[in-house]
């Protein structure tokens, strides 16, 4: 069940960073409240770890402070959205993971142990990894969105230039203060001083 509560976790944070936009910000009293919400809910898990004894406390006691930082985590990234936050959220949950992954080999014996921990220690490298990439992809693509809209401002720009040259191209067909006069407006209707 609380392995299942770390893969949910994992899935939140996949999903935070595949939405690539920033979600809006959330209220400082729901901030509160869910910081009280993780300390309430670490406290009653940490609590309930007494009733075992040996690695299975231990590992219990890892779990419960895995979720503890990961929600935490997520919370911060929630209260003020950017993506340096979502990248620890990511860092953190991959930490948790390391944690309880490293707590599991304690039970087994000498060999069996050395691979889970060199299993845990890869599955550690693998989500730090991806949590680089993710943070430099979205830096790349807010850079994107940047020259995008550059570009549609250049383009916005052109597109008026050539409208404003088809307007005086139609006021040479005036006369006098007839032509000064669709000068003057042209000039005034494409921003041109």
């Amino acid at each position: 069940m609380k392995k299942l509560s770390i893969k949910a976790l994992a899935l939140a944070v996949g999903l935070a960073f595949s939405a690539g936009a920033m979600a809006e910000a959330m209220a400082k009293d729901d901030y509160k409240a869910g910081k009280d919400q993780n300390e309430g809910q670490y406290k009653a898990e940490k609590a309930a770890c007494n009733s075992f004894s040996g690695n299975a406390k231990d590992i219990c006691m890892a779990e419960a402070k895995g979720r503890e930082k990961v929600a935490r985590a997520e919370l911060e990234a929630a209260y003020a959205p950017s993506v340096n936050k979502r990248y620890k959220a990511s860092i953190a949950l991959a930490e948790a993971n390391y944690s309880v992954g490293r707590e599991r080999c304690d039970d087994k014996g000498d060999t069996a142990k050395d691979v889970c921990i060199e299993e845990a220690k890869a599955a550690r490298i693998t989500a730090l990894a991806d949590a680089k990439a993710q943070m430099k992809v979205s830096d790349a693509n807010a850079v994107a969105r940047g020259k995008s809209a550059e570009a549609r401002r250049d383009a916005a720009e052109i597109a008026n230039d050539a409208q404003y040259g088809v307007a005086k191209e139609k006021c040479d067909t005036y006369a006098g203060e007839a032509r000064e006069h669709c000068l003057n407006q042209a000039k005034k209707n494409f921003g041109k001083s």
